[in-house]
């Protein structure tokens, strides 16, 4: 795993919004999660209404101070389901507002070390990594984060589906 305290990654990648996204349009968040995500993973569906509720609870509380970006690495033509279209579809379904990306290339994954979806990084203001793991220890890092504190050290190990690779 990637360790904590290791920088953030510079991306470029076209969001369901139709418009391309890049590390440094998040620069004014103290926290920035990303969330390596797909559609059709049952560990996600699982999540996915208590993510976005998350989001939204944090946001509420910490206004631009945080941010969260799903990126989505199944680029596999075996998963259908997981294709940009259906990206829009599902954001769309769940009331996602924070950007979902589609890392075709997965360039983003491999260089994130992302292993399964879901696979959730929580960086700091100077984008070091604070926390990498399961959906249980975002809330905590994040808030943390947010408040000026140290986040927690217990690190959550991911569980999920494994990206599907090309």
């Amino acid at each position: 795993m990637v360790p904590l305290g290791s920088d953030a990654l510079d991306f470029n990648l076209k969001g369901t919004d139709e418009q391309m996204h890049k590390l440094a349009d998040y620069a004014g968040a103290k926290a920035l999660v990303i969330v390596f995500m797909c559609n059709h993973c049952p560990y996600v569906q699982e999540i996915w209404s208590d993510l976005v509720a998350l989001e939204k609870k944090l946001r509420a509380e910490a206004g631009q101070d945080v941010q969260f970006v799903g990126i989505n690495s199944n680029a596999n033509p075996d998963y259908p389901e997981d294709s940009f279209e259906k990206m829009q579809e599902y954001a769309a379904e769940h009331g996602q507002e924070f950007p979902y990306l589609y890392d075709g290339d997965q360039t983003a994954a491999k260089a994130y070390d992302a292993q399964c979806t879901p696979d959730i990084f929580v960086y700091d203001a100077e984008r070091k990594l604070a926390y990498r793991g399961a959906f249980a220890g975002v809330e905590g890092a994040a808030g943390a984060i947010i408040r000026g504190e140290k986040p927690p050290q217990e690190q959550v190990h991911s569980m999920g589906c494994s990206i599907k690779w090309c």
